[in-house]
């Protein structure tokens, strides 16, 4: 069975049965658990699906692909005293600077609650290594869009100069998983507390007897978060500070750079004898296992791990046990977000919110404990 039939058949089982699980899709379609969760995470990708612990079910974007009645029209009052469109003309603008990894989730979050509320979603796209935050802004304003989603692609706080041009377009934006640098700065946002991701991280690995625990990070607008999450567990939980602490700066993956990295900071956890580490990101933890394996060392018997962010940790040689941040539901709350403000006869008078979203632990069998997933 070719692949795309395969998942065919995998998407129809679902909207045939609600949810399902791994185990019973399996075995419907008799393939490995394996060869289903890597389909269920390109599903997800592409907005088809929806993964849910141990199984998943069909995405509200694709369940909205079907031909819906049209909306009644709104009365002239009302859109007089709007002075915007109605819902169903709403076309959110969408900045995200990669559209391969963590952020096809959002962007499937964001097409959900787009569909439900019968607005157009427009995407620009922008790069860590060339920025063009401010080109896509000026692009996405002349097409027409009616508000702005933005991911910008330096730190965590929004550049200075990228927020005065959002404001210049004057049209009511929502920031995702970044925040403006004047923290009493009145701008919606909706962000996931990294902190406290790799804080739950820690205290884990910590849970399971280890007083050392290392970190590596990749140098991306995530790291300083992970990194003071981290430093803050060790501090709150009286564990030994002299296990490894180490951001590789975003070498080329698969380079003889970033596997120097690897390296040395398996010289370094042996050398302090540190048995457990936080590696952020999924694809780093995954290329650290292999340079472990070529090193003679297993996970979790010599190195305990737990990755950040759970894209594609469970298809790792011994299943990682991850963070996963929410993304599905980021993109779904940032979109709710502007469309409540965009759809209100009074949009001033719409509170200004911003949200924080919880990351939760999903345990595997990479840290030494008994997982589920």
């Amino acid at each position: 069975m070719l692949v795309a039939q395969r998942r065919g058949l995998l998407v129809r089982e679902l909207e045939a049965s609600g949810v399902l699980k791994i185990t019973e899709l399996a075995a419907r379609l008799k393939v490995s658990r394996a060869t289903i969760r890597r389909d269920l995470v390109d599903l997800e990708a592409e907005g088809r699906v929806t993964r849910v612990r141990g199984g998943a079910l069909v995405a509200a974007a694709h369940r909205a692909e079907q031909p819906a009645a049209p909306a009644p029209p709104a009365g002239p009052a009302a859109s007089a005293s709007a002075g915007r469109p109605p819902a169903a003309e709403q076309t959110l603008g969408l900045l995200v600077p990669s559209a391969t990894y963590y952020y096809p989730r959002v962007v499937a979050g964001v097409q959900a609650v787009a569909a439900e509320r019968g607005a157009r979603v427009v995407i620009g796209l922008t790069d860590y290594a060339r920025p063009r935050d401010l080109e896509q802004i000026e692009e996405l304003n002349v097409a027409g869009v009616t508000g702005l989603l933005v991911v910008s692609t330096g730190g965590h706080h929004l550049p200075a100069v990228t927020q005065e041009r959002l404001v210049a377009t004057g049209l009511p934006f929502v920031l995702l998983e970044r925040q403006p640098q004047d923290p009493f700065d009145a701008c919606e946002f909706v962000v996931t507390d990294h902190r406290q991701g790799a804080f739950g991280a820690v205290r884990h690995l910590a849970g399971l007897g280890h007083r050392r625990v290392g970190l590596f990070t990749n140098g991306s607008p995530t790291a300083p978060l992970v990194a003071d999450g981290h430093a803050a567990a060790v501090r709150s939980l009286g564990l030994d500070g002299g296990a490894p602490v180490v951001d590789s700066g975003r070498p080329t993956l698969g380079s003889a750079e970033a596997a120097g990295h690897y390296e040395r900071f398996l010289d370094q956890c042996r050398d302090r004898g540190t048995r457990a580490a936080l590696v952020h990101s999924d694809h780093d933890a995954i290329e650290l296992m292999r340079h472990m394996r070529t090193q003679g060392m297993r996970a979790p018997e010599d190195l305990a791990l737990i990755a950040y962010d759970d894209e594609i940790a469970s298809l790792a040689e011994v299943p990682l046990t991850a963070v996963a941040p929410p993304k599905h539901a980021l993109g779904a709350q940032a979109a709710r977000l502007l469309l409540d403000r965009l759809d209100a006869a009074e949009p001033e008078a719409v509170p200004v919110r911003q949200l924080t979203l919880q990351p939760r632990l999903i345990v595997r069998a990479s840290c030494g404990a008994r997982g589920g997933a």
